[in-house]
């Protein structure tokens, strides 16, 4: 297995800033449902998998400043792309991190290679539906088997995937991560809506009626909390990188529009201050020292970043801006996205607050 997974770090990866805009350059040509599938080959050949594994596995084993950095080019350059990214690679961390080392030896290798896809399905577990009081999807267990039953409301690229990782709770409400077949017959995903952005991640429901899960297929549990445990909060740092990178390209088209309009200058030299205070924030918090680091403080920051910088390149753009396709109506969408996803209360409440910050502030009298 290692020497197969060696083959990944043969490619000679090409910069980040390079990855960045040949992305782009492929986003900018597609329709907004469209799969980023020459995009994730793009990805795959500059070695991107190789970022997230370990050099056990045969890995480049980034660290997570590293991969912080790739984020912010990557969501810059195509942001489904990168949120497909962070879904696959996800996926593949938490196979590679598995106890089951059968189970990883088996699967892992065509996952990296890119023969096969694997997706998570865990959102039930940490945001997605658990208000309802009730699992979303429920794990019955019947001898060495697990009975899966529910749904998972929100898996990116089921449809083109392998594999699901998927979070189940048990009658006894401790909580299992285990890998299903995409394929089983007793899955039904859904169509996948369409989106006010990302609608080519192709995201989707997935219903399961009596999936049967042997043990030798179990990731990790039954436990109490697993997902605490293995790092599923909300508002981490790579969501927070990927809002980032979305408000970086959009202050970069605010800076080439500013070498026509000086006017615009100041107002992308600010943003670019900000963005800076920001990444800066990021990579210091991706050091496993910065014990200090205010991840939800700086997922809000990197939020409100996301929005204000991508209406600041649709006004500098004007009304060609607003036609559907051009680059900055689609990143004003695209922004919206980091309100829904993976967005915890605390970072909702602080964004609640700057929307309602010049209600509650008292009009000046001449």
């Amino acid at each position: 297995m290692q020497e197969f997974l060696r083959k990944i770090n043969q490619y000679e990866a090409a910069t980040l800033a390079e990855l960045r805009d040949r992305l782009a350059a492929i986003r900018n040509q597609q329709a907004d449902d469209a799969w980023p599938s020459e995009q994730l080959a793009v990805c795959g050949q500059a070695g991107v998998p190789g970022w997230f594994l370990s050099r056990s596995l045969g890995g480049s084993e980034w660290s997570k400043q590293e991969i912080v950095r790739g984020y912010l080019e990557l969501s810059a350059g195509c942001l489904t792309t990168a949120f497909v990214l962070t879904q696959s690679m996800g996926a593949c961390q938490r196979i590679a991190s598995s106890k089951n080392h059968d189970l990883r030896d088996e699967v892992l290798p065509d996952l990296i290679s890119g023969q096969k896809m694997a997706t998570l399905g865990i959102s039930q577990l940490t945001t997605s539906q658990r208000h309802l009081g009730k699992p979303a999807l429920l794990a019955i267990q019947e001898g060495d088997t697990w009975v899966l039953r529910g749904r998972s409301p929100w898996i990116t690229g089921a449809r083109f995937a392998d594999w699901l990782v998927l979070g189940a709770v048990t009658s006894t409400g401790e909580q299992l991560l285990c890998l299903a077949d995409a394929r089983d017959p007793k899955i039904v995903i859904q169509d996948a809506p369409v989106l006010v952005g990302l609608t080519g991640s192709q995201t989707s429901q997935v219903e399961l009626s009596g999936v049967r899960i042997p043990h030798q297929q179990l990731l990790a549990g039954p436990t109490e909390n697993l997902m605490s445990k293995g790092g599923g909060q909300t508002g981490g740092l790579q969501t927070s990188a990927l809002a980032a990178g979305l408000a970086g390209v959009a202050i970069r088209e605010l800076q080439a529009a500013s070498a026509e309009r000086p006017e615009l200058g100041t107002h992308a030299a600010a943003f670019q201050a900000e963005y800076d205070s920001i990444t800066t924030e990021l990579l210091l918090g991706a050091d496993s020292g910065a014990a200090e680091f205010d991840a939800l403080g700086c997922r809000s920051r990197a939020n409100s970043l996301a929005s204000r910088a991508t209406q600041a390149a649709l006004l500098a753009a004007k009304g060609s801006g607003y036609v559907q396709g051009h680059p900055a109506g689609r990143w004003c969408q695209e922004a919206l996205f980091f309100l829904v996803w993976s967005c915890p209360g605390p970072v909702a409440e602080s964004y609640f607050r700057e929307l309602t910050q010049r209600i509650s502030e008292p009009t000046s009298t001449a």
